[in-house]
């Protein structure tokens, strides 16, 4: 249900908050005419927030149920299938009572299974459509735990939602990407449509357009996109919600990307590329074999010595040259750390192996 479209992705939008009826109608309209106009955005799901789980209390946390009609009158008046996010069985319940189409659960209910897995006993025997976002923290084990438990529960229909994580990290992001993690996901689950929250990520309007696209040169199947017709004077995440012609206008802009071609002079080019590539993975991964073995001498002449495996002056002198190194080789400094920590972080277990063989020979 939540693949892209043969021109453009699957396009989910609406307000981050139900806020009054007068409201989610007046935005569902705007939508549905601007969709009307431009036929190729034309969105797929409607989306508002009936129940906001807030950080701290005293903040607007949704009208909750009673807000139910006012999304049945949009489907009813404009015809656009509708979602909410649901956090327990007995909003679920409600939920469907009131005929909304797709179920979402939010990154705060993901990460705990104990919620989630009531919501798939409550799903048990109703075929709704059902996005799983990824939770707050980056766990991936949890964001696939939380599809296994939905699928589980005999939903057919199931996508993945990314909509970033929270990090201590100074980010201009209000939630990381962290894009190694859906790209992770979409590995180990190749079946599950994976939904951009591009709202959420950048926390701003801003930055909306850049991580969209950066969405779909990964190959997403679509966006999840905060719209409100008085964006500043919202109840709830003000600042990263957009008018729907600005919306319309972003949807213009974005360029779709295939994920072939049968072009042959291209595959025979890419295929010429891509081997260049193998050979070089493999120049590495021998490169690194040959460093393990070294880190296993330096082990050895550690044990013999009676000198610590972690050498902090010796690792903050390798990271402050590899940074220089990397900026002149066109790599950037995160990179090069993460890369190079990993290699550390071996380089400490092959020495730790040599220590704890010596200490205990009968296990050689």
């Amino acid at each position: 249900m939540f693949q892209k479209h043969n021109d453009r992705p699957f396009l989910i939008a609406g307000p981050c908050s139900a806020e009054t009826e007068a409201q989610v109608l007046q935005i569902a309209h705007d939508l549905k005419d601007l969709s009307v106009q431009h036929p190729g955005q034309a969105i797929d799901l409607y989306r508002a927030g009936v129940w906001k789980p807030r950080t701290r209390p005293g903040a607007f946390e949704g009208n909750g149920a009673q807000a139910l009609p006012w999304l049945r009158r949009v489907k009813e008046e404009t015809g656009l299938r509708t979602t909410i996010e649901v956090a327990n069985a007995n909003q679920v319940y409600e939920a469907l009572k009131f005929g909304i189409d797709v179920l979402w659960i939010g990154a705060r209910t993901t990460v705990n299974p104990f919620s989630v897995q009531e919501i798939a006993d409550a799903l048990k025997g109703v075929n709704v459509p059902v996005l799983v976002k990824n939770p707050v923290n980056p766990d991936l084990d949890l964001w696939i735990g939380a599809i296994e438990r939905i699928g589980n529960a005999g939903i057919t229909q199931l996508g993945a939602i990314h909509r970033g994580f929270s990090t201590y990290a100074k980010s201009k992001f209000r939630n990381a990407p962290y894009w190694e993690i859906p790209i992770e996901l979409r590995r180990r689950m190749p079946e599950i449509p994976l939904i951009c929250d591009n709202s959420h990520i950048c926390g701003n309007r801003v930055d909306l357009l850049e991580i969209a696209q950066q969405a779909l040169d990964l190959n997403y199947d679509g966006l999840m996109t905060e719209v409100h017709h008085t964006p500043d004077a919202a109840w709830s995440d003000a600042k990263q919600q957009i008018t729907p012609l600005v919306y319309y206008e972003l949807c213009q802009k974005l360029v779709l990307r295939r994920e072939t071609t049968d072009n042959v002079s291209f595959l025979e080019h890419i295929e010429n590329l891509r081997h260049k590539i193998d050979e070089v993975d493999l120049e590495m991964m021998n490169l690194l074999a040959r460093r393990m073995r070294l880190a296993e001498d330096i082990g050895r002449y550690k044990k013999r010595n009676n000198i610590a495996i972690l050498q902090t002056a010796r690792w903050n002198e390798i990271l402050e040259k590899a940074y220089q190194q990397g900026r002149e080789r066109g790599l950037n400094d995160p990179f090069v750390e993460k890369f190079l920590t990993a290699v550390h972080q071996e380089s400490i277990a092959h020495q730790t192996k040599i220590m704890q063989e010596e200490n205990n020979p009968a296990k050689v």
